[in-house]
């Protein structure tokens, strides 16, 4: 029969491998800093097996993603920062306050209404957090991916009414940095500092009009990499299945493969 672990037992363990004399050598290097990466990665492990439908690895993936956090709390512990149970506190704290709905018998009117309160609580705590704060983008991380920050930043500023609140100014947006773009790379001599900020400019503004339309662009991005990585795979069996590489076809032969494989789909 499996032995059956508990909280405490984790938290136990963890503490053993950082055991000065008798624990692990990796796990007593490690540091704040050094566990940043792993934690990264172990969070997009967990996502992987959500989206490959692998909801039997998903168990072992939030595994790896909790021992993260019982990792920080113990290197946190021994510098006297907090310990596990100061981050089991102030999670569940922050969790009735932000639920008042749920906690307190607070009544909203609708779902938008519940966002709003979300908010406005948030903003609240990171004035608490940081009574100097003269921005409403200053607790946004820097370290988040570029394309879930930038629709970060832009939810931030549509809580403040920088936003617009109807679609054709978006699309217009877009078409007004796609024309800047060209005027760049239509310049006699190219300037690839300016062409990089009017493509940054351009990312931009398409974030925001997936964001106007109701989706998350790090989902429809992955999303989008899934079904070409899909595709591409296909046309390379097909080539191959004819005794050919890729190598040897050219460009209107393999765009004839590719047409066909989305025929197929």
């Amino acid at each position: 029969m499996t032995h059956t672990y508990s909280m405490q037992d984790l938290l136990a363990l963890m503490q053993q491998l950082r055991d000065p004399e008798n624990g692990c050598p990796w796990d007593k290097k490690q540091t704040l800093q050094s566990l940043t990466a792993y934690t990264i990665e172990e969070a997009y492990e967990v996502v992987d097996s959500i989206e490959q439908h692998d909801l039997g690895g998903l168990q072992s993936e939030l595994g790896d993603l909790l021992f993260q956090v019982v990792f920080y709390a113990q290197l946190a512990q021994e510098q006297g920062l907090f310990n596990f149970q100061d981050v089991v506190n102030t999670i569940s704290e922050k969790l009735v306050r932000r639920h008042p709905h749920v906690f307190a018998g607070k009544d909203f009117a609708d779902v938008a209404a519940v966002s709003a309160n979300w908010e406005a609580e948030k903003a609240k705590e990171r004035q608490e957090k940081d009574a100097d704060a003269i921005s409403v983008l200053d607790d946004i991380p820097q370290s988040l991916p570029a394309l879930m920050r930038a629709a970060k930043i832009q939810k931030r500023c549509a809580t403040v009414g920088f936003d617009w609140h109807e679609l054709p100014p978006v699309i217009e947006k877009i078409h007004e940095e796609l024309n800047e773009v060209m005027a760049e790379v239509n310049q006699p001599e190219l300037d690839k500092k300016a062409l990089g900020e009017e493509l940054g400019d351009l990312l931009f503004a398409n974030v925001n009009l997936v964001r106007h339309l109701g989706f998350d662009p790090e989902k429809i991005l992955r999303a989008g990499n899934h079904k070409f990585e899909r595709r591409f795979r296909a046309l390379e069996q097909i080539v191959q299945s004819q005794g050919r590489t890729l190598k040897a076809c050219s460009l209107d032969e393999l765009e004839a493969v590719w047409q066909q494989v989305k025929q197929m789909e």
